[in-house]
């Protein structure tokens, strides 16, 4: 472990010594930079040169990304691991917490440092932010040599590492500063190509050096992946929703739609921390799989409140009424006051309207109180089963199918349930989303007895 964060130390100062050298080629407009420069010419000459100290400007920005995520990835594969070896009182869910030190760091970093480029040169924060990491790395290094509390020194030295990586924004903000608009489309995609090579090479410097005959259970790994898939789409279509359908159905503004799903999104944030602590206790007493298996149950029951019934309409939102035909179609559906420029209600466009009955205020309440409860658990358990499913062999790659499959439900669900909910209204897309829980139960249920850790699998423990 000493010698991969010695790897990773290596780079990033490399980085910035590279950080230093080039301070001369950002542009003074852009950084504010007070690195000595000679004036600018107008021949060739100087303008060439100019634009090759830009580029390798920004070149260094390339290789700082690359080295935050090979960084990342070095340390995020084997973290379980390393974890369980300095102390054997960290369980699987302070694991979650471990991971979550790191992106709050970086979420509280992050505003700090980009609001310190806009005022000062950026190669400050950027060789400040890439000391914090290296610092924090080596600090990770040797949590094992306290006697005590090894999990917290681990801890604390993830979350200074996410402060560290902060400089992300300060990276990318430079580039789109450093370019013109027709560069900067190739440059973010270079950068982004960056990143994923760091996310690729990474977990090949964690390989282990003994090697094993026992194989990992590959239905295993893409049942989780699948089941991944399924929570992560879920969750995405929840977010995705909840502002038109509290539009549509509660004839709420823009501003009033804003405002109270924030507070209902605040409060469910509060829930997902009780979640995850009695998700702590449930787990240790009846494990992982029943935790996992409840938590789809309860997200289906939360989509299940959600389905309309009853015999009250939505009101219909105001429109400018263009002839007679459709005040005599609209005639028996109920408008929606309205007293400013703006029109509330659910829109006439969608024909869904007139025919579907209102979701009413207390389901919506119980639905998200439920998702609330399912969804944290769901996720906890995804990441601790597929961890424990995998065991001490290399995880790289199999974190990146997890994160991908991820990925790929946070992108389909958006666009799955705005088109499913326009077209077809909220009866149909809440009912497909109930067939996919239903689903997960069903391959849970089919998988149960191979969901289980490496370890138990080989024999070496009981589960």
């Amino acid at each position: 472990m000493c010698e991969l964060l010695g790897w990773k130390a290596s780079g990033l100062h490399e980085a910035s010594s590279l950080l230093f050298s080039s301070c001369h080629s950002e542009p003074e407009g852009l950084t504010g930079d007070t690195c000595s420069q000679s004036p600018l010419s107008i021949n060739d000459g100087s303008v060439e040169e100019d634009s090759s100290s830009r580029w390798r400007s920004i070149r260094v920005m390339y290789f700082t990304m690359f080295l935050s995520s090979v960084g990342f990835t070095i340390v995020i594969t084997s973290l379980w691991p390393y974890l369980q070896k300095i102390d054997s009182s960290a369980d699987a869910s302070f694991l979650g917490w471990v991971v979550a030190a790191y992106s709050l760091g970086q979420m509280v970093a992050s505003p700090i440092f980009g609001l310190w480029s806009n005022y000062r040169p950026r190669r400050e924060p950027l060789v400040c932010s890439i000391f914090i990491n290296l610092s924090a790395n080596i600090y990770y290094a040797y949590v094992y040599l306290p006697t005590t509390n090894n999990k917290v020194h681990m801890l604390l030295s993830r979350a200074f590492v996410g402060f560290g990586a902060g400089n992300v924004a300060v990276v990318r903000s430079y580039v789109a500063g450093a370019t013109s608009l027709k560069e900067r489309t190739n440059a973010m995609a270079n950068m982004s190509a960056c990143q994923a090579l760091g996310f690729i090479l990474g977990p090949d410097r964690v390989d282990v050096s003994e090697e094993t005959e026992e194989t990992i259970d590959q239905v295993a790994v893409l049942t989780s992946n699948v089941l991944f898939f399924i929570v992560m789409f879920i969750f995405a279509v929840f977010e995705t929703i909840a502002t038109p359908l509290t539009m549509d159905m509660f004839a709420w503004t823009r501003k009033e739609a804003v405002l109270y799903n924030g507070i209902i999104i605040c409060c469910i944030g509060f829930e997902s921390i009780l979640v995850f602590l009695v998700v702590k206790v449930a787990s240790q007493r009846v494990g992982d799989r029943p935790v996992f298996l409840a938590g789809l149950a309860i997200i289906f029951s939360g989509f299940f409140v959600l389905l309309p019934w009853g015999n009250h309409y939505p009101k219909i939102q105001w429109a400018d009424v263009k002839n007679n035909s459709l005040i005599s179609m609209m005639s028996g559906v109920t408008i929606a006051p309205n007293s400013s420029l703006e029109p509330t209600g659910c829109p006439y466009e969608q024909t869904w309207c007139q025919y579907t009955p209102a979701i009413h205020l207390a389901q919506y309440i119980s639905s998200d109180f439920l998702i609330g409860v399912g969804y944290p658990a769901c996720n906890v358990m995804s990441y601790t089963l597929y961890s424990k499913i995998l065991g001490p062999k290399p995880q790289g790659v199999y974190m990146g199918w997890l994160t991908a499959s991820g990925s790929g439900a946070r992108t389909l669900g958006p666009v799955f349930v705005s088109h499913v909910y326009t077209l077809l209204g909220p009866r149909w897309a809440f009912s497909l989303i109930c067939g996919m829980v239903a689903g997960a139960v069903v391959l849970l249920g089919s998988v149960y007895h191979r969901l289980i850790a490496f370890s138990v699998r080989h024999g070496r423990t009981v589960d």
